[in-house]
């Protein structure tokens, strides 16, 4: 399956619903870990199915718009957004604490290895007229 490739900018764009569905799943995870421990008891496994299930369909929505979420410690809230950067496959990278997408990496380099997308890449694209 060929994958949707994002600009900088239409990254940007998705964000106000990239952000709704990473907040989604941060609330959800942070019930499941505090639920984690109790995980022998029937009624908390039975919320943790259901947790769990309401994550991996939040997932689903981040894959169906084109981007992957990264962060199964709940904390952070981390998005890939498949993209090229000077004609290189990369991975544009945003974190929920953050007002855009600004950062980048290699696949192999992960969030460790981010660097800053380049100012010029970051300005809106002209809307073209059908």
């Amino acid at each position: 399956m060929t994958r949707k490739l994002f600009t900088p900018a239409q990254a940007n764009r998705t964000l106000p619903l990239v952000r709704r569905i990473v907040d989604d799943i941060l609330l959800r995870g942070r019930e499941l870990r505090r639920l984690a421990p109790r995980h022998r008891d029937s009624e908390a496994r039975e919320r943790l199915d259901v947790l769990g299930d309401e994550i991996e369909a939040l997932i689903e929505e981040l894959r169906h718009i084109g981007c992957d979420y990264k962060d199964f410690a709940f904390d952070k809230g981390l998005v890939d957004f498949p993209g090229a950067i000077e004609g290189q496959p990369v991975l544009l990278c945003w974190r929920s604490d953050e007002t855009r997408v600004e950062w980048y990496h290699a696949h192999e380099a992960g969030f460790a290895g981010r660097k800053r997308i380049p100012e010029s890449l970051l300005v809106e694209e002209p809307v073209r007229q059908a």
